[in-house]
Formats: structure tokens, C-alpha cells, sequence
């Protein structure tokens, strides 16, 4: 984590209330304890995804939803987001045959695809089991139905290589369900252990729909900007990956030369650096940003008018901070 990103989120969780930190440091605990008890060798390889995990941004999500809850239940939500998001990032890596995730080699680099494969599926199963033990049958549901829509968004992805034609509606289902649904997953969780009920949690689903998707358009946005000292990553990744994003759809219909592009021609790193340039020349990477931030002004819009004030003003912050991971 950078330092203005720790900042960032340090400036969230004090917006929260002093009791949003200790919540975080038991989640933290629960995540190491999930990933030391399965023998050492998973234990490794479950350990070095968990704590490669960023800024918790779903767990924070999960317990600011929440509304001032406390309780173990709570920190289980949020820990069973969490493993969640760390089993895609696995299994991702596994079918991208990634050699690094944030700059450190991914489990799929160091011990190959079965063992990959297996650590997301451990970290998948014991999300549920965790969540199991709240007695919410509501839960369970909101993160199955997320669970789901992760996986439905890998093929559609999948489905979509190499496509240089993809609509803009379709690039959108994507991240919704490959990015969104997660996070409107974490909103969900946390307002039911908070006691809001279905129609308290129905409220913030739409907060955590647009956060989640502009931080999938934004984190588009930096495969093409940015450097790999930054992101662990060269730029273009997922051109090489035949992973076609919004900066490519909105910068073909500005250069019709870069719309004529086969996306598998794009064969190294050189040559996707090239088409970054060339994306970035366009104007495609201001206008990506403006739709991004036009879904942060809306998630904004939909806090919902009950929530205490302080969770009003931390999920103010989340929504801020997803613009500032970028700027």
C-alpha cells in the first residue's frame, strides 16, 4: 500500500468511529487463522494471497454498513468478503497464468496451477464456512448470488478475448458482475449483521454497485497509465491478455486505425505500451475517468439518509478514495 493510500484509508476508518480499527485488526486476525489451519504448505500459499490483499476495502465496506455493529458475526461478514475476493484473485492469476499480483509473485508463479487452483478453492469454501456460523440465511445468499456472478463474469470475459468489437454495454455487464456484485455483496452483509434488515440492506446495494464499478473502470484505466512500479504490473497487461476495456472501446471510435487493431497481435509488452500510447492519445483515458466519476457522484447521491452521520461520512470517503487510488 502506498503511503497516501494508507492515509486514505486511516482517514476512513477515524471518519468511522474509534471502534472501526479494533474491527479491522480482528478481521485481520480471523484471515491469518483461516490461513494457518490447513496444513503449511496451503498455509503458505493461502497466507501470501491474504496478506498481499491491499486496503480491505470490502471488509471496511462491510463494517461501515453496519452502522456501529461490533460483533463477532460482523467480523466474520467481513473476513468471508475478503476470502471471497482473495479466492478470484488466485484463481484469475491461474487462467491469466500471471507471474505477479501487486508486484509479488502469485501463487500460480511459485507453485504452478493445481496448487493455485487449490489455495482459491480453500479460500473459497472457508468464506462460507465462516459465514455459516452467522445463522443468516440472508447473508449466505447475498454472497452465493455474488459468488455466482464472479464466476459468470470470468466467462464472460473469457468469452469476449481477443474481441476488439465489444460493446460498451457489454464491457459494463462485465464489471458488474466480475467487480460490482462483490462489493454490493460487502454493503449487504454488513447492514443485515447491523440489524437494518432486507430493506435496510436493499438500500445501500446500489452505494456498493457504483463503487464497485468505478473502481473496475479506473483500475482499466491504470493498466494503460500506469507504471509498473506502481501497479506490479507492465502497462497494457491486459491488452497481452486479450482483455479488451473501456479505454480501447472509447478510443476506437476516436481512432479509426486503433480500431482496426487485432487485439492478438499484441504479443509483448513493447508492443502493448504502443497501444497504451495510443489509447492515451486519443482522450479515451479522461473520458474513461469521467464515467467513473459520474458513478462515484452517484453512489454518493444514495447513501441512505438514515445511516448515522459518521458512517454517512466514511462511505462519503470510500467513495473518495476510489478516485484518489488513481490520481
Amino acid at each position: 500500500m502506498t503511503e497516501d493510500a494508507a492515509g486514505s484509508v486511516t482517514a476512513i476508518v477515524h471518519a468511522g468511529g474509534t471502534h472501526v480499527l479494533p474491527l479491522l485488526g480482528r478481521v485481520e486476525d480471523l484471515l491469518r487463522e483461516v490461513a494457518a489451519s490447513h496444513g503449511p504448505v496451503l498455509a503458505e500459499h493461502a497466507g501470501s494471497t491474504i496478506s498481499a490483499g491491499g486496503k480491505r476495502l470490502r471488509p471496511l465496506l462491510v463494517i461501515l454498513a453496519s452502522a456501529g455493529g461490533d460483533g463477532d458475526g460482523l467480523v466474520r461478514a467481513a473476513a468471508a468478503v475478503e476470502l471471497v475476493h482473495s479466492a478470484t484473485l488466485v484463481h484469475d492469476d491461474v487462467l491469466d497464468l500471471a507471474p505477479l499480483r501487486r508486484g509479488r509473485p502469485t501463487v500460480f508463479a511459485v507453485a504452478g496451477r493445481a496448487a493455485a487452483t487449490q489455495t482459491g478453492d480453500l479460500l473459497f469454501a472457508r468464506a462460507f464456512s465462516l459465514l455459516a456460523r452467522n445463522d443468516d440465511p440472508e447473508q449466505v445468499r447475498a454472497l452465493s448470488d455474488a459468488g455466482s456472478a464472479l464466476a459468470r463474469g470470468e466467462l464472460l470475459q473469457r468469452a469476449d478475448a481477443w474481441d476488439a468489437t465489444i460493446p460498451l454495454a457489454r464491457y459494463l455487464r462485465r464489471c458488474e458482475l466480475k467487480t460490482a456484485r462483490l462489493f454490493e455483496a460487502a454493503c449487504i452483509m454488513g447492514a443485515l449483521e447491523g440489524g437494518a434488515g432486507v430493506d435496510g440492506a436493499e438500500a445501500l446495494r446500489e452505494f456498493g454497485r457504483r463503487i464497485g464499478l468505478a473502481f473496475q473502470i479506473l483500475d482499466d484505466v491504470l493498466d494503460v497509465e500506469g507504471p509498473a512500479e506502481r501497479t506490479g504490473k507492465h502497462r497494457g497487461t491486459d491488452l497481452l491478455d486479450g482483455t479488451v476495456t473501456l479505454p480501447f472501446i472509447l478510443a476506437r471510435e476516436r481512432d479509426p486505425e486503433l480500431g482496426a487493431v487485432d487485439p492478438r497481435a499484441i504479443v509483448t509488452p513493447a508492443q502493448a505500451e504502443e497501444v497504451c500510447d495510443r489509447i492515451a492519445a486519443t482522450g479515451a483515458l479522461v473520458e474513461a475517468r469521467a464515467i467513473a466519476l459520474e458513478h462515484v457522484a452517484a453512489a454518493k447521491a444514495v447513501i441512505p439518509a438514515a445511516l448515522p452521520e459518521r458512517e454517512r461520512a466514511a462511505l462519503l470517503l470510500v467513495a473518495d478514495n476510489v478516485v484518489a487510488r488513481y490520481s
